[in-house]
């Protein structure tokens, strides 16, 4: 049927009912003023359809129209935002951060009251009606609604009703949203929500408690946000209502955390359960101790929690010498949350980066399972360089640097590579030193797909930032040319007075380089983060020596050197071109992990996005990079599991984007910690992480001036400084008779 059909006289009303009834809605006749059907009774027609001639007598006198909801309306679902629409703009806003397409695609209606409607069909599911986010207002003592769903079971007023006005595409021609782009949708609304339906907490050693036990102390002032992080939480946005995503999910609003408490919305965030709500004590206990709370009450005992008020330190001392007492506002907590090294589950790739790994932990002095995942798969990059490469040309080529102190066992993976590479007679692909950019030129002339590792990335970068060794800027404008033309030609340097020396096809040149972390941090400078080099490291941290076990001589396995001899002699596509003018292999993806790729990429895209309106050109340089790491990662797992016949799955796809997104949100939080844009702020960072060592975050006068290594002069100047800034606060403690002075950072929650 169509409004052409039926029309007899102007009637907004009956035609936009017979324009909806065509667009496949089940319509009702409504009362506007009561935004209810005008029928006694509509449940039937969920059932069935009504007759033509039913809608024609409703439809001839009606002032409203209304759609139902639901599977009888093409799987119809509506988002309505009451209160006056008051979180549209704010969900709008959470929404194109996750997908700024996805909002030019739906269809938005203002409701008579001021609110907003949403419209959209789904792909696979029969939408419920469901309330997502409710508040409590300062007039209204009850709880509210603020964002609901409208699906099976509902119905919606619309336009042209009275007071009814589309505001943004056609009613009866609405999108439909898969089953993630709904999830963003969803998910932002959830994020606003501001009532808490229960709290879940244990007593920690009384069924009552007057506010000084550890469990209670924790609540009030422990770092749940570091806690969560650990656990591969993910904050999205900060402030007053804390978004976070659960772990091993891309986008979406997870949970939020306001006023203390941790607000659970999914279904997919064990220990926690669905709309409920638990306190920091809580999130500590089930994160920390798997839910014994008893086990956790104990442990934050032995941290310092609990302690009675009478106890708590007198902070009102400061420096001698300034003037007044100040109560300096706390500096701002640093935008960026730290997500931890990488966890060793993360670490774990089938196939043969798993098997050289093995082999590699059971022979080394001092096992470290970072330091042999960086080996085995910077030793995989190598024997596929020039011979695979994804859908969209990415290669193999990596550059990696493992962070490790002294003595760590930085040595053993790298040796095992070399003995590996020379019992498959690749032993020209061995690189030490980088002697000169020319040099690496001149190496992958003759061999066009090497693995140098190098202990010297560190003095490199060293020298770099204090630009007193030009050689070393050299070798860095090669390294980030060969990077990103592995699959292109590189011409060589043209020498003056010679004829060109040609070029190298589709050079592949990966870097397995360790460096000392502190050495690390310190050459790090803002030119050299954005410079690119920065954006195309994958920084892995090695943590603490391990424990050391008796050497042993052991034969590499079989399994390992048939898979090392098997990459050595395959020869992709070429001819007899095949040696200098290779055609790798294209390794196709499924069609999930063409999907989980497409999300990736979009979520690098709106965090580039993100840094590039707040001008953080750190920001943009790491996340423009993340798409490339994340498909170079998910093809080297391919291989790994299946040399011969490999396929860029789900699994493999999954694992590389959690992995880049870990790395890039380490990077960038190490980057705010360590680099600062003058040599005095570089020092202010300095004086923070030293008093952040310290295990009750304190840090005696004469200690801090050790550790800082400067002049006294110059380190009562920086203090003072600090002090008057706010930024630290300066205590006096006697000990034994003798008062010295203690500096801590002046936060509420000591961080």
């Amino acid at each position: 049927m169509t409004k052409q059909t039926h029309a007899t006289a102007a009637n907004p009303i009956r035609d936009a009912a017979y324009r909806y009834i065509d667009a496949g809605y089940r319509v009702l006749p409504a009362n506007a003023r009561r935004k209810f059907p005008t029928l006694k009774s509509y449940k039937q027609y969920r059932n069935k359809p009504p007759s033509e001639k039913q809608n024609e007598r409703w439809f001839l006198s009606a002032n409203a129209v209304c759609i139902l909801t639901g599977e009888v309306s093409g799987s119809l679902e509506v988002l309505d935002f009451d209160q006056g629409g008051r979180a549209f703009d704010a969900w709008c806003d959470l929404v194109e951060e996750h997908d700024p397409r996805l909002l030019q695609r739906l269809v938005v209606q203002k409701s008579r009251s001021g609110g907003r409607h949403v419209f959209f069909r789904n792909e696979l599911i029969t939408p419920k009606s469901n309330v997502h986010a409710r508040t409590v207002t300062p007039d209204v003592k009850d709880k509210t609604v603020l964002i609901e769903t409208l699906g099976e079971g509902s119905l919606v007023m619309c336009d042209p009703s009275p007071g009814y006005v589309v505001l943004q595409g056609d009613l009866t021609n609405l999108p439909v949203m898969s089953i993630d782009e709904r999830a963003i949708l969803v998910d932002a609304a959830a994020a606003f929500n501001e009532v808490n339906s229960s709290v879940e907490n244990a007593p920690t050693t009384k069924t009552t408690s007057d506010g000084t036990q550890p469990g209670d102390d924790f609540s009030e002032r422990g770092d749940v946000a570091t806690i969560l992080t650990k656990h591969g939480w993910r904050l999205l946005h900060d402030g007053n209502n804390q978004q976070w995503c659960r772990p091993g999910k891309a986008t979406g609003c997870s949970a939020t955390l306001k006023d203390g408490v941790f607000y659970v919305f999914s279904s997919n965030a064990s220990p926690f359960e669905p709309n409920k709500s638990y306190s920091r004590f809580a999130v500590y206990a089930f994160l920390e101790h798997g839910g014994d709370f008893s086990a956790a009450t104990r442990q934050l005992a032995s941290e310092g929690y609990g302690k009675a008020e009478d106890n708590d330190v007198n902070l009102s001392s400061f420096l001698d010498g300034l003037s007044g007492e100040t109560k300096a506002k706390p500096p701002a907590e640093p935008e960026l949350p730290d997500p931890g090294p990488v966890p060793e589950s993360l670490l774990q790739v089938p196939g043969f980066i798993s098997n050289v790994m093995s082999h590699c932990l059971d022979t080394a002095p001092y096992p470290n399972a970072t330091l042999a995942f960086a080996g085995a798969i910077a030793l995989l990059a190598t024997l596929a360089g020039r011979k695979v490469r994804d859908p969209g040309d990415n290669r193999t080529n990596l550059y990696l640097l493992g962070l490790a102190h002294s003595a760590a066992g930085k040595d053993w993976p790298r040796k095992l590579n070399v003995q590996i590479l020379h019992q498959v007679g690749l032993a020209d692909c061995i690189g030490e030193r980088f002697a000169s950019g020319e040099g690496i030129q001149d190496a992958l002339h003759l061999t066009p797909s090497m693995l140098f590792q190098t202990d010297e990335v560190d003095g490199m970068l060293q020298s770099i930032k204090k630009s007193n060794d030009a050689r070393y800027e050299n070798v860095l404008s090669t390294l980030l040319t060969m990077y990103s033309s592995a699959n292109t030609v590189y011409p060589m340097r043209r020498k003056a007075g010679k004829k060109s020396p040609g070029t190298i096809d589709q050079p592949s040149l990966v870097v397995f380089g360790t460096a000392i972390p502190n050495h690390y941090y310190a050459a790090l400078s803002e030119r050299m983060l954005t410079n690119g080099f920065f954006a195309r490291m994958m920084i892995l941290e090695c943590g603490q020596r391990g424990e050391g076990q008796e050497p042993k001589i052991a034969e590499v396995p079989n399994a390992i050197i048939d898979v090392a001899k098997w990459w050595a002699d395959y020869q992709p596509g070429g001819g007899n071109l095949g040696t200098w003018h290779p055609r790798p292999r294209i390794v196709p993806h499924d069609d999930a992990a063409k999907g989980i790729l497409i999300e990736a990429r979009l979520h690098a895209e709106r965090e580039y996005a993100k840094a590039e309106r707040k001008n953080d050109s750190v920001g943009t340089t790491v996340w423009g990079r993340v798409n490339e790491q994340t498909r170079k990662l998910a093809l080297l797992y391919a291989i790994s599991v299946n040399h011969e016949s490999p396929l860029i799955d789900e699994p493999a796809v999954k694992w590389a984007m959690t992995l880049v997104d870990h790395l890039t949100q380490r990077m960038l939080f190490m980057a705010s910690s360590h680099v600062a844009e003058s040599p005095f702020a570089t020092d202010c960072l300095k004086v923070f992480a030293k008093i952040r060592k310290e295990d009750n975050l304190k840090i005696g006068h004469s200690k801090l001036l050790k550790a800082m290594a400067m002049e006294a002069v110059l380190f009562k100047k920086l203090i003072a400084t600090l002090v008057e800034r706010g930024d630290i606060i300066a205590e006096q403690e006697t000990t034994a008779g003798r008062t010295g002075t203690l500096y801590r950072l002046n936060r509420v929650q000591q961080d």
